[in-house]
């Protein structure tokens, strides 16, 4: 069953910045690291082709903003915000990059090489430093020992990066204290996924936030603290319509996209379901996905 036709949000899974910490609070950094994630490599040698990329928070439902332009309701809503929307987001533009799945796409690297020079850094040999303390860019990503698919996805980014002379160290720890951690901020990057809704609520605040930022044990991991993405969320929350919801939401979506918090990584496509031959289902999937207790037990009947 195609997700991405029944309408179900497929919700974002990323690689966090803690914007709370240098270098990731600069814009133009975390701009280049997203360059450098190859996900048709990873997609290809980790996952046999198995997943979509994903670029929206609300990946696959009409919530999300992903290629569709801002119409006149969403521009007069972000208007006392004019820096807080990319143009290609606001234009409908907006993909995250693609690379020839290489692992090692020139182009990617040059254009992630440029940005990180604009933000003051250079190579120096094999080793990217900072051109005025001459500090080489280092980072650690923590991952959560319980879930081994974390390490081997920071690996394949590790490679990436050493390319460029940046140096990522990979801290694996239990899950006891890769908590405490998190919920202290007490990392530089982490993995996180951020379920789909079809009807955003409060809890969005816990998530993006510029209280939550500030606020230990929230799911705001990044440490956003973005005066639009508050507005947006007070919008929606305060929608008395279904147009105005849908208008703040999406213009939610576009400012996180724009503020460049993850790195998006991927989702599945379809809900892959086993189910025996005598086993039916409606022709019809429910918007929310598949609902079991509509199937039924029909001996005779071939596989639907």
């Amino acid at each position: 069953m195609d997700a991405e036709v029944t309408g179900l949000p497929r919700g974002m899974t990323g690689l966090v910045f803690n914007t709370r910490r240098a270098p990731f609070d600069n814009p133009v950094v975390r701009e280049a690291l997203i360059q450098l994630f190859d996900f048709e490599w990873v997609n290809h040698n980790l996952y046999s082709d198995g997943y979509s990329r994903t670029g929206s928070y609300f990946q696959g439902g009409h919530l999300s903003a992903l290629g569709r332009p801002a119409d006149a309701a969403e521009t007069a809503l972000l208007a006392p915000f004019p820096d807080a929307v990319r143009p290609e987001v606001m234009d409908g533009t907006y993909a995250p990059p693609v690379s020839d799945g290489s692992g090692r796409d020139r182009k990617n690297m040059r254009a992630a090489l440029d940005l990180l020079k604009s933000a003051g850094f250079e190579l120096q040999g094999r080793t990217l430093v900072n051109s005025a303390t001459g500090q080489p860019f280092a980072f650690e990503f923590l991952a959560n020992s319980s879930l081994p698919e974390q390490e081997r996805l920071a690996l394949a980014y590790q490679r990436t990066l050493r390319l460029l002379g940046i140096d990522m160290r990979l801290r694996s720890v239990d899950a006891v204290q890769f908590w405490d951690r998190q919920k202290d901020y007490d990392f530089d990057m982490i993995q996180m996924t951020w379920q789909g809704t079809l009807s955003p609520g409060r809890e969005q605040q816990f998530r993006w936030s510029s209280e939550a930022a500030d606020t230990p044990g929230t799911f705001n991991m990044a440490g956003v603290r973005n005066p639009a993405a508050d507005a947006m969320m007070e919008a929606f929350l305060t929608a008395t319509d279904p147009d105005e919801f849908v208008t703040a939401v999406r213009a939610f979506d576009r400012v996180l996209i724009s503020g460049l918090y993850v790195i998006p990584l991927y989702h599945m496509k379809e809900d892959r379901i086993a189910h025996w031959t005598r086993i039916r289902r409606p022709e019809t999937t429910a918007l929310t996905g598949f609902q079991t207790p509509t199937w039924w037990h029909a001996p005779d009947a071939a596989a639907n």
